[in-house]
């Protein structure tokens, strides 16, 4: 079985090519593909499986899957690597390009320069910030400085949904935050009942934050687009920030617009690592 291993500010993925399979053909149990191949002892290691399909109603189809096997609506960071992987391997060579997800379809224009892409936006469509949408078990629209209980300690948050569930919270001092015990706690939460990604947010200035991450399904992460987009929106409804910033994440820059039109951009960079070839019949 051959892969291609990519990146997005450190937000790695496991990719396998499935484009020019039937979809008629049997599909491999991809939920424990994804728990084998993203374990970094005994796999290639990764915080996710992504699948390269064919799509009827866009140019390419995206499905991920976290590294313990549930599949999320999006991920940004994933698609911007599975854009550059498209294009590159000539499946489309038009841009901007067109991507199905389980979050709708979403449109990516390619940054490139003598041909060569160095870098990716993409068009993450309106933030959703209604309750039973997003979902979270509350009233209102937005759900803004709502109040949760995690470890003993009460927190005031913001909730919104790029395709998927995020709480943000904004912090002061990261040295202060039990980082490894509020994450999976706060991600469990009945407040949330297909459990949520959760932000930390620490505002620098009107035009930057810096966000530390807890991934539905994958923990700790050194990027995460949709939660980036996510942040932005909650630093703008709360008054923190200006509608294009950049946000510094533990592997990188992202900058998000969210634009009058009500549109979330998400601009940043897509990079390879290796490709291979699965031996371990254990994958199989």
């Amino acid at each position: 079985m051959e892969i291609i291993k990519m990146h997005g500010l450190g937000n790695d993925f496991v990719f396998i090519d499935h484009f020019d399979k039937q979809s008629e053909e049997k599909q491999p149990d991809y939920p424990e593909l994804a728990r084998k191949l993203c374990h970094r002892q005994f796999g290639v290691g990764g915080d996710g499986l992504i699948v390269v399909l064919s799509s009827q109603v866009a140019d390419a189809r995206m499905r991920i899957f976290n590294s313990d096997g549930s599949e999320p609506e999006m991920c940004g960071n994933g698609i911007r690597c599975f854009a550059r992987y498209i294009y590159d391997k000539g499946y489309v060579q038009k841009n901007p390009l067109k991507v199905e997800t389980l979050a709708g379809i979403l449109t990516l224009n390619l940054k490139l320069e003598a041909g060569e892409i160095t870098g990716v936006q993409v068009n993450m469509g309106e933030p959703i910030l209604k309750a039973e949408l997003i979902p979270i078990l509350a009233q209102g629209e937005p759900i803004v400085g709502a109040q949760l209980e995690a470890k003993g300690e009460v927190f005031n948050f913001t909730a919104v949904s790029m395709g998927n569930p995020h709480c943000i919270i904004f912090v002061e001092d990261y040295q202060k935050l039990d980082f490894e015990h509020l994450g999976p706690a706060i991600e469990k939460h009945p407040l949330f009942p297909r459990k949520t990604n959760v932000e930390f947010i620490r505002v620098d200035s009107p035009t930057k934050i810096t966000m530390k991450v807890w991934e539905r399904g994958a923990g700790p992460t050194l990027a995460c687009g949709t939660g980036a987009c996510a942040s932005v929106v909650a630093c703008v409804l709360n008054k923190k920030t200006e509608r294009a910033v950049t946000v510094h994440l533990p592997g990188g820059d992202l900058f998000i617009e969210w634009k009058l039109d009500n549109q979330v951009y998400m601009t940043g960079p897509a990079t390879y690592v290796f490709k291979g070839e699965i031996l371990n019949d254990h994958f199989n």
